[in-house]
């Protein structure tokens, strides 16, 4: 989903997160240290040396080191890096099953770190849920039961609460197996369950800890795909925990890339991909093809000939001609685009004027919008070597985008 965003860099050289509202969560120098008396790694110059130095020093683990970032409502913000990055206990300090040793998270105003047992509880129950690796579901229980659980402790009424289960089962496809026990349930479909559960306590923050990892990979993509077109629908703000990164280019709107509990590079799928911070960086996404997070407008150029519908074939011959090109792009005159226009179509018999111009337009090929990836844009490149017409969401021509240029594209990542 796109969220409008303005980049800006810190003291790190990481990317910020600033839009026109205020996030929905705001991580501020956030440290957790495991060990005793952990706050004497936040002194110097423990606090300035790296995680191996502070454990051999002082037999402290840092698993947190002054990590902040801001999520903005509605986006799927990815947090991943490899085994014993920090990302886990990460999200688990957002929702305080761990509590930090430094620093802050604000929700809504509230510093979520100072929270006594009452507040946090309440705050669980109402602002920020999790779906976890292992499912959790209470074997004991049906589907509908399990999706309604929390509404359940939370003294939700039964009718309230099996209505709103039921509308959340029907959301991540479980329509039918309400009265299903846990044992007749697929991995997937377990995960689902958890999912509509934690959707059924109306969240404004939704964390997923690695919630797909225990899954088969095709059952793995079908749910990545699903999450997407979830929360297309739904529009809540998700934290997602991996260490998968074509998972995490797949759903997530920004990337935070996590080593020994800091934050090293945070930026777009694309910012990751094209602009890696560092050779770990780098290493870690050799592979992952720039045509999976290259958008289309990055090679969008002006077409050779541009031809308005009011125009004659002499003229747009003329064009074409001084062009030397063998296509043109018609416009309406509001600038609409109307479709291609081939030099073999130019030359056949046909009308003169208005009629004669729509009677050349090719529109079979749909032109496509400026957010759409390489990777998605390849296989609409069409037979005849039209190129793909670039349109916003109006129909106003942007520009085109040729094959040569997608496979120049493709070619560098081989």
């Amino acid at each position: 989903m796109a969220i409008e965003t303005i980049n800006t860099t810190n003291g790190n050289g990481l990317h910020q997160h600033n839009s026109g509202v205020l996030p929905s969560i705001s991580v501020k120098s956030l440290w957790k240290v495991f060990g005793n008396n952990p706050e004497r790694a936040l002194e110097e110059p423990y606090r300035s040396q790296s995680r191996a130095e502070v454990q051999q020093e002082l037999g402290l683990v840092t698993a947190l080191r002054d990590v902040s970032f801001d999520v903005s409502p509605g986006e799927t913000f990815v947090v991943m890096g490899l085994s014993g990055s920090g990302k886990s206990t990460l999200v688990r300090c957002l929702i305080r099953l761990i509590r930090a040793t430094a620093g802050e998270i604000i929700v809504d105003g509230e510093d979520v770190t100072q929270f006594d047992s009452k507040e946090l509880r309440e705050f669980r129950r109402s602002k920020m849920a999790m779906v976890f690796q292992n499912f959790g579901l209470l074997p004991h229980k049906n589907v509908l039961d399990n999706a309604a659980y929390g509404l359940e402790v939370k003294g939700v009424n039964k009718d309230e609460r099996y209505s709103i289960a039921q509308e959340m089962l029907e959301k991540v496809g479980l329509t039918g197996w309400e009265n299903a026990s846990q044992r007749e349930l697929s991995g997937g479909m377990q995960q689902r369950v958890g999912l509509a559960r934690a959707l059924a306590m109306d969240p404004s923050i939704l964390l997923m800890d690695e919630p797909f990892s225990g899954l088969d990979p095709l059952i793995r993509r079908q749910m990545r795909e699903e999450l997407s077109d979830l929360q297309d629908e739904i529009q809540k703000t998700i934290i997602f925990i991996t260490h998968d990164l074509d998972e995490a280019i797949s759903i997530g709107d920004r990337i935070a890339i996590m080593r020994d509990g800091e934050i090293i590079q945070l930026g777009t799928p694309k910012e990751i991909i094209t602009e890696p911070a560092n050779d770990f960086v780098r290493e870690f996404t050799q592979g992952i093809p720039k045509a999976k997070v290259m958008e289309i407008s990055n090679i969008v150029s002006d077409p050779d000939v541009i031809c308005f519908e009011t125009e004659s074939r002499e003229t747009l011959r003329a064009k074409m001609d001084h062009a030397r090109s063998d296509y043109a792009v018609g416009l309406s005159h509001d600038t609409n685009y109307l479709g291609m226009i081939s030099r073999e179509q130019l030359d056949a018999p046909g009308g003169s004027g208005v009629e004669g111009f729509h009677e050349m337009l090719d529109t079979t090929n749909s032109p496509v919008l400026p957010n759409i990836t390489l990777q998605e844009a390849l296989p609409l490149c069409s037979d005849d070597d039209f190129p793909l017409a670039v349109v916003d969401e109006s129909n106003n021509f942007i520009g085109v985008a040729t094959q040569r240029d997608l496979l120049k594209v493709v070619a560098s990542d081989m």
